[in-house]
C-alpha cells in the first residue's frame, strides 16, 4: 500500500480543514482521539461482533469497509500531527473481533494518556490487524480510503 500517498492525501484534507476552522492541530487533538473512538464504535456496530443477543449477521462488507477507513483517516491524521513516520505492516491476529476492538479502545486511551510514537505505531498496527481479520486487503483499504477522502473534500465544499 502506498502509505506516502495516503499521508499526502490526508495532509491536504487536514490542511483544508485547519485553515477553515482557524485552530491549531494541538487544539483539536482531543477531538480527533474522541472521533477515533466513535469511529471504532461505529465499525464495531457494523460488524455486530458483540451482539450476542442477535441472530442477524454483520452488515454488508462495503459498509464495514467504509467505517473501517474512517478510522484510517483519523489515525493517519493523528500521526501526521505528531510528524510520525508511517510505514506500517499488516500482521494477522489470532484474537476474536471483540478482543481486537477492546485492544484498540485500550490503545487509544493509553495513547491519549501517553502519546508516544511507539504507542501510536502499536495502535495503528492493531487497527490494521483488525482490517485483516475483517478480510480487507491493501487494495480494498487504499481504494476505500481514496473514495472516502474524495467524499470528505466534497463535504468541506458544502459546509458539512
Amino acid at each position: 500500500m502506498d502509505w506516502n500517498m495516503i499521508m499526502d492525501m490526508q495532509k491536504v484534507l487536514d490542511d483544508r480543514i485547519m485553515d477553515k476552522i482557524n485552530r491549531t492541530r494541538a487544539e483539536v487533538n482531543d477531538e480527533k482521539l474522541l472521533a477515533l473512538l466513535v469511529e471504532v464504535g461505529e465499525l464495531a456496530n457494523e460488524t455486530r461482533c458483540f451482539k450476542f443477543w442477535s441472530e442477524k449477521g454483520p452488515n454488508d462488507r462495503q459498509y464495514i469497509l467504509e467505517e473501517y477507513v474512517d478510522g484510517i483517516h483519523f489515525l493517519i491524521s493523528i500521526g501526521l500531527d505528531r510528524t510520525y513516520t508511517i510505514q506500517p505492516t499488516i500482521r494477522p491476529s489470532t484474537k476474536s473481533l471483540t478482543e481486537q476492538f477492546h485492544g484498540i479502545y485500550d490503545g487509544i486511551v493509553q495513547y491519549k494518556s501517553n502519546p508516544t510514537e511507539k504507542r501510536y505505531h502499536q495502535l495503528l498496527s492493531d487497527y490494521l490487524s483488525l482490517g485483516d481479520t475483517l478480510g480487507f486487503n491493501e487494495t480494498d483499504i487504499f481504494q476505500a480510503y481514496q473514495d472516502k477522502n474524495e467524499v470528505n473534500h466534497e463535504r468541506q465544499k458544502s459546509g458539512y
